[in-house]
């Protein structure tokens, strides 16, 4: 069974699209293909407030429109309570939309250990209150989540030469606060999962990564695969 995936990057940034295929790949899902879209301009090159968010899927959905047909998936690729996700939902009919923020979280709580619970490392202070509502939200509560933890750039910003410290130290707090998996943040963290396991290992402890894209385009695989049956 062919499955055809959309990549929905709703910001402008071209290069981080770009970034995704690779990861992707990596999956090596039989029978796959992944379409990739980017948000045009005016949409923000990096979504670092929720106002940003609405404004990107502002400017993003009539584009996607013409494309639901072509296509028995769809992944939004920002790590917030996005809100193309409800909106695409409504017009897709029994086709999955999955954003990479709900796709971690749900992976998160599938890898948690007895007393354990999952934190996230994020961009910008901004996300700090904001992912940790969103979390509460889905969740309907908070128990489960240690915390989250800025790195201070934004999503534009993330390949800066210090970004690697700056990752490590927010790591490390979360450590601190108990989580025993991590959730990486940002579309744009895509494929640091061995740099947030070595600051792990820095401070005596191992955890386990969650890679919203990842997790978002298996989750959607399997979906389609199941109505598929």
């Amino acid at each position: 069974m062919a499955i055809s995936i959309l990549i929905i990057n709703p910001n402008s940034n071209a290069s981080m699209t770009a970034s995704l295929s690779p990861l992707l790949t990596s999956l090596r899902l039989p029978s796959v293909t992944y379409t990739f879209f980017t948000a045009p301009s005016p949409s923000p090159p990096s979504i670092d407030t929720t106002t940003d968010a609405h404004l990107s899927a502002t400017i993003a959905l009539p584009h996607l429109l013409p494309l639901l047909q072509e296509h028995d998936g769809f992944v939004v690729a920002c790590y917030s309570e996005h809100p193309l996700v409800p909106l695409l939902q409504r017009v897709v009919g029994l086709k999955p939309v999955v954003g990479i923020f709900e796709a971690s979280v749900v992976q998160a709580l599938l890898l948690l250990r007895p007393g354990e619970r999952f934190g996230i490392v994020t961009t910008g202070e901004g996300w700090e209150a904001a992912l940790h509502g969103g979390v509460g939200r889905f969740l309907g509560g908070v128990e489960r989540c240690a915390g989250v933890c800025a790195v201070g750039v934004t999503a534009g910003g993330l390949g800066g030469g210090e970004v690697e410290g700056r990752v490590k130290g927010a790591v490390g707090r979360l450590v601190g606060m108990g989580a025993g998996v991590v959730c990486l943040g940002c579309a744009g963290m895509a494929g640091m999962g061995e740099v947030v396991r070595v600051a792990a290992r820095e401070v005596g402890a191992e955890v386990r990564v969650v890679d919203g894209v990842r997790a978002a385009v298996v989750q959607v695989f399997g979906m389609v695969r199941c109505e598929g049956e």
